[in-house]
């Protein structure tokens, strides 16, 4: 999919900021990582078991549904699959939510996607990044330091989450906060799939 502009998207260089709420401000006494659902047992990590996790870099394209896409960004971060070690999934879980902060709720954001889509080097959970006209820096606070989900480039990037909290794992799909407000459950940009139904005003990430 690298360097496919999807419909209705035009190319930047720039990584715009856009986001619901306030922004997070990280405290590392009280942060941790939730694995919960539709698992024998619940986890929860510290940010210092997280960040002890396997590293991976990869660059990958983002489109946004606001109809911006950046190309080439890389990044380092935990991928996905490495969460999957710390739970036993109930039989027949196919769908997820990532979770992150949204005005002072842990949970407030959420965002749902299909668990085979997300076992590759491209679904990570990132915290820092470089591009052709920056080198490696950690991701700002507006951002989403000191964890971000970043998609793969068959979403829209709404699908990703700033200031990941958890990962809830589910046998049945159900949407998240923005596709309850009216936006695609599926969310693949090269099919052009931005709205469940009509809605008026571009507002993500």
């Amino acid at each position: 999919m690298s360097k496919q502009l999807p419909p209705g998207q035009f190319e930047t260089e720039k990584w715009p900021i856009l986001h619901e709420g306030d922004v997070y401000s990280f405290d590392e006494a009280t942060w941790n990582f939730r694995l919960f659902g539709d698992v024998k047992e619940e986890v929860s990590l510290s940010y210092g078991e997280v960040m002890r996790l396997p590293k991976t870099i990869s660059t990958v394209d983002m489109h946004c549904v606001t109809t911006w896409s950046k190309f080439d960004t890389t990044f380092e971060g935990i991928a996905f699959r490495e969460f999957l070690r710390f739970v036993e999934l109930h039989p027949d879980v196919k769908y997820v939510k990532i979770y992150g902060y949204l005005n002072g709720d842990r949970f407030g954001y959420s965002a749902n996607l299909p668990l085979d889509a997300l076992m590759g080097d491209d679904a990570l959970f990132v915290y820092r990044w470089k591009d052709k006209h920056h080198d490696w820096q950690d991701i700002s606070p507006k951002h989403g330091y000191p964890l971000r989900f970043i998609p793969p480039a068959t979403f829209y990037l709404w699908k990703g989450a700033k200031w990941a909290s958890g990962i809830r794992f589910m046998k049945k799909d159900e949407p998240g906060y923005w596709e309850e407000r009216g936006y695609s459950m599926t969310a693949n940009p090269f099919k052009e799939e931005r709205f469940a139904e009509s809605v008026s005003k571009f507002r993500f990430w």
